[in-house]
């Protein structure tokens, strides 16, 4: 199965694990959500930040 990567340094989606690991996000199963990396990112943090304001 593929698996698809989102290269922060270059801001494109790569098939595979082609740059060094602190430069992607990933694995994602499909190019979609691969482009989608930096939105999912920022969803993630704000539901992190508001569960740590919860405690």
């Amino acid at each position: 199965m593929t698996q698809w990567w989102y290269n922060n340094k270059t801001h494109e989606v790569e098939e595979g694990p082609q740059s060094l690991g602190v430069e992607r996000d990933g694995p994602y199963d499909t190019r979609e959500l691969a482009e989608r990396a930096p939105q999912i990112a920022a969803e993630r943090a704000r539901k992190w930040a508001a569960d740590e304001a919860d405690e």
